[in-house]
């Protein structure tokens, strides 16, 4: 069981995503993520000692790598694509409740910015961490991160802006949401955002890589 695990793990993290993908040319004909989660289902691996014991370390590796600049985005982009095509199999175990989640997340760029690339990687990543993701995409204002909120009132919420611009609109939207859900958690990130900042609108932690919020999740779920 535990070599499958192994090749589960080796695939996410190197982005191997199918036995047709021809990423990366060391790993080119053989399985990927996705055909070996399915067999691993098969063979009777319960789909939670495959998030445990193969997705989640695996992203795991490659945050740490990312944060270290080892690696960039388009290596984590192809990790979070081999973890999503293992994901498929194991999601109708979540959605059934047989399988747990560590909670949930919801995250969006706030209203007025359209970039959604850093907010793709923290919700890939923080999916791989074993939460349920929510994502509601970017160009968000305060109405709908707080509809989602009354929808799921123990999720924990993330914040993205990229340009210094939006991230008046960040402070607005923390502040509605902790004016309705004083207990809430507010994780914020994006390139200019700073842990000053953060502490400024009131907001709960600061990233300045998907890893760290990842980290800061986990240390909430324990």
């Amino acid at each position: 069981m535990n070599e499958i695990l192994d090749k589960i793990a080796q695939c996410v993290e190197f982005g191997k995503i199918n036995k047709t993908s021809p990423y990366p040319p060391n790993m080119k004909d053989q399985d990927g993520a996705d055909e070996l989660a399915k067999r691993a289902l098969e063979e009777g691996v319960k789909p939670d000692e495959i998030l445990e014991n193969a997705l989640i370390p695996a992203m795991a590796n490659v945050g740490n790598k990312f944060s270290k600049k080892e690696i960039y985005v388009p290596q984590m982009l192809m990790a979070a694509k081999a973890m999503n095509s293992a994901m498929m199999h194991l999601k109708p175990f979540f959605l059934s409740g047989e399988t747990k989640r560590k909670g949930k997340f919801i995250i969006g760029t706030v209203s007025g910015d359209l970039h959604d690339i850093g907010k793709n990687l923290v919700a890939m990543m923080i999916e791989g961490g074993g939460w349920e993701v929510i994502d509601l995409g970017v160009d968000v204002g305060a109405e709908k991160f707080l509809k989602a909120m009354d929808e799921h009132p123990d999720a924990i919420v993330g914040l993205s802006a990229l340009l210094t611009t939006t991230m008046e609109n960040m402070k607005k939207i923390v502040t509605a949401i902790k004016e309705k859900y004083s207990a809430s958690k507010i994780l914020v990130g994006g390139a200019p955002v700073t842990r000053e900042y953060c502490e400024k609108i009131g907001a709960d932690f600061y990233s300045p890589d998907p890893q760290g919020a990842v980290n800061y999740l986990k240390q909430l779920a324990s």
